[in-house]
């Protein structure tokens, strides 16, 4: 092989080198070698005016990412909340119980809220107006002051300021003691005029309207149902506060918004007394549930206000959200830490002291309590300490032991009152510790397995030459005939395939040990390599594409769902870093004379026609002949060689635009394509199109994920009924 060749030809080598090196000699030095690679030349280029500082809020400009995340729909969106939260803090220090948000034409959002309103006075340092310190200067206002506000969730004092700098317009008016203050600020927080009395009131409270700066954002269309969504978990985080939403955007806006379309009227409004007990009842309204009773407690501990409710459902998944004054912690923190242990602890005191632990058996692990709960943990802390300016993880260590101890003290007494509700926890636990270990025998047996088989599949996997997982992507095609025709076309070098017969299992109401019984899912879990479960490593993933490639028809979408359920389900870290897409096969080939051009819808298919046909706009006359179906490719290998599949025949429609004869195939399934053309059309990175899978909304995609793939029929008709116009290219 070459690559023993080289390493023959280079041990031979090493062996005078290293004698050299041991008797340097005055004309061959060793050292004078490293000094040459580093210049001891001034760079005369490079002095103090290289130095770039700053000023005001040009930095969030020229790095909006910083302060907000992103410049796409995300960041955009974040705008808004950053406002919102500052309302939100007026309510938590007890002084606002209403906002009311607008979307206006031209993109402009408001938000009003009925608080203290921002201070016009004065301020000591800056000698200007306290409102202009705050919508111009970063890290200013009164979150930093313990008196003004207890707790709060713009700890930073960037938020309305980072708003300003990132909108071409932005009005602040102010109602504070009997008067109505104005300020407003043109492209990036740069003040048309100073603060200025503009009338009386009678009223209190801030309003702040902006316009997002189109020149740094991708878009700036605001979803509707993004916001309502983040509003209506803002409103059931905030007991007693009333939340209203207007959209005033013209027609041709919300046209764009194709998301307002489900949302006939403008305006909603949240008002939620359960606060997160009634989050709860929401989140699991289509689920069969185990306690009826949903367990709450609202407590403060160590000047930690601890609010924490759940409830179990006939689930296999969890689903924990954690929040610090009202900001959602995505990555969790010492408070979800310090629940977990207070629960496990919890259910294992009450499991053994009602006799349903025997002495013979182990305790519940962190997997077996948290399968199948919901649960909402909400604290409050004046100083909470966070991970970057996006708060997605919370790291103060005396939260920790405060949840710990307000939840292991309640949910025991929870427990004891509520004996059936307990008894249905528990048997929940007890099936999942069983399943639990039902799974690691089921997953040791096919692993030892798969390792025994050098982790390939005869028959089945076509791996690719190389190694390095940066590189190669796996292709999970349906068929055997499909399989055959992309194992010839594919670049060997980079590109896998493994073929999948017939439809998968539906994992969203199966277990781990029935997942790894099924022959397709095993294969797609030993390619994989990552392992499953809690011994899940991304470490050691082969393909850093994982391509889903289906037939463009009915069959062929619901495999898709049942593999994005899987991979959803136990492999979410893939979805989030990206490397799950799914194919774009073309639905058309189009051949004329020598050419042949690809449609991949039908708006496509059109415009190649009406480019053939010219300006003049002649119309085609059409004529409609059949192929059989499966036309083997020639030159196939005896290994990949595989059977034609029979039934359907392929429709060829039969065109003259202008003289010209135009054949129209429409693709029924990848089988009917020749290797070339599928690796032309769908596999060649240089040409094709893929869609990558992503999960903005968690919440959003658990909930259609159990729609459409849980056991309840109703939810999944009503789904059905209200999207089925929305669908395209659906053939029945």
């Amino acid at each position: 092989m070459p690559v023993k060749k080289v390493q023959k030809g280079r041990i031979p080598e090493e062996k005078p080198k290293k004698q050299i090196e041991k008797k340097p000699t005055a004309s061959a030095p060793t050292q004078p070698k490293v000094k040459a690679k580093i210049s001891d030349k001034p760079d005369a280029n490079y002095s103090a005016k290289n130095i770039t500082v700053l000023e005001g809020l040009e930095a969030v400009r020229r790095r909006p990412g910083m302060y907000i995340g992103s410049t796409g729909p995300v960041g955009l969106h974040h705008l808004i909340w950053e406002v919102v939260d500052n309302s939100i803090d007026e309510s938590m220090a007890g002084f606002c119980d209403q906002i009311d948000i607008t979307l206006l034409p031209d993109h402009y959002i408001s938000v009003k809220d009925n608080g203290r309103g921002i201070p016009v006075d004065i301020h000591p340092q800056t000698k200007v107006s306290a409102l202009e310190v705050v919508l111009t200067k970063l890290h200013a206002g009164g979150k930093f002051d313990s008196g003004s506000y207890k707790v709060s969730g713009g700890l930073h004092g960037v938020g309305v300021s980072v708003v300003n700098a990132l909108s071409t317009h932005t009005k602040a008016e102010v109602h504070r003691d009997g008067k109505v203050w104005m300020q407003e600020y043109r492209n990036g927080g740069n003040p048309v005029k100073k603060v200025q009395q503009i009338g009386t009131t009678k009223e209190r409270g801030t309003v702040i309207t902006f316009r997002a700066d189109d020149t740094i954002f991708e878009t700036i269309d605001y979803e509707w149902k993004t916001i309502i969504d983040h509003i209506r978990q803002q409103a059931y985080l905030s007991k007693g506060i009333r939340i209203s939403i207007t959209d005033k955007r013209v027609g041709e806006e919300k046209a764009k918004d194709k998301t307002s379309i489900p949302f006939p009227n403008p305006s909603y409004g949240f008002y939620f007394e359960g606060g997160i007990a009634s989050y709860v009842r929401h989140l699991n309204q289509n689920k069969e549930v185990k306690n009826e009773n949903v367990f709450y407690i609202e407590k403060e501990q160590d000047e930690v206000k601890v609010e924490i409710a759940l409830q179990y459902n006939n689930e296999f998944n969890e689903l924990l959200s954690a929040f610090t004054n009202n900001i959602y912690n995505p990555e969790g923190g010492t408070h979800v830490a310090g629940f977990r242990t207070a629960l496990t602890r919890s259910l294992n005191t009450y499991a053994r002291n009602k006799g349903f632990l025997k002495e013979k058996d182990s305790n519940f692990t962190g997997e077996d309590v948290r399968e199948g709960l919901t649960c909402i943990l909400s604290i409050k802390v004046t100083e909470p300490q966070f991970e970057g300016q996006t708060k997605a993880k919370l790291g103060n260590t005396e939260v920790k032991a405060a949840v710990e101890t307000v939840m292991n003290d309640a949910f025991l007494i929870f427990l004891e009152e509520h004996p059936k509700d307990a008894e249905g926890v528990i048997e929940k636990c007890l099936l999942s510790a069983r399943a639990r270990n039902a799974a690691k025998i089921a997953r040791d047996t096919i692993l030892r397995k798969g390792a025994l088989e050098g982790f390939t599949l005869p028959g089945k996997l076509a791996d690719c030459s190389s190694k390095r997982a940066e590189e190669s992507e796996l292709f999970i095609v349906e068929g055997d005939s499909a399989g055959g025709s992309a194992k010839q076309g594919r670049d060997r070098e980079h590109q896998a395939i493994l073929p999948l017969r017939g439809k998968v299992l539906n994992v969203e109401r199966a277990r781990l040990d029935k997942i790894l019984t099924n022959n397709e899912l095993k294969s797609l879990i030993i390619a994989m390599g990552t392992n499953i479960g809690e011994q899940f490593d991304i470490s050691k993933l082969r393909y850093h594409r994982l391509v889903i490639m289906t037939d463009a028809d009915v069959d062929g979408a619901h495999i898709r769902t049942l593999l994005l359920t899987f991979f959803y389900r136990y492999y979410p870290t893939l979805i989030t870093n990206g490397h799950i897409l799914i194919a774009q096969p073309p639905l058309y080939s189009l051949k004329y004379g020598k050419n042949m051009r690809y449609a991949y819808n039908d708006e496509e298919k059109e415009k190649i026609l009406a480019e053939i046909a010219g300006s003049t706009g002649s119309k085609a006359s059409s004529a409609k002949t059949t192929a059989p179906k499966g036309k083997k490719s020639e030159e196939k290998t005896e290994e990949e060689s595989v059977p034609a599949e029979t039934g359907e025949e392929n429709e060829v429609q039969g065109l003259e635009v202008n003289g010209i004869k135009v054949n129209i195939q429409r693709y029924k399934g990848l089988g009917e394509m020749n290797p070339e053309q599928l690796w032309e059309t769908t596999m060649n990175p240089k040409n094709r199109m893929m869609k990558r899978v992503t999960v903005e909304d968690a919440e959003l995609a658990n909930e259609v994920f159990e729609i459409l793939m849980g056991d309840e029929v109703g939810p999944r008709k009503n789904f059905i009924q209200t999207h089925a116009k929305s669908v395209s290219n659906l053939d029945i």
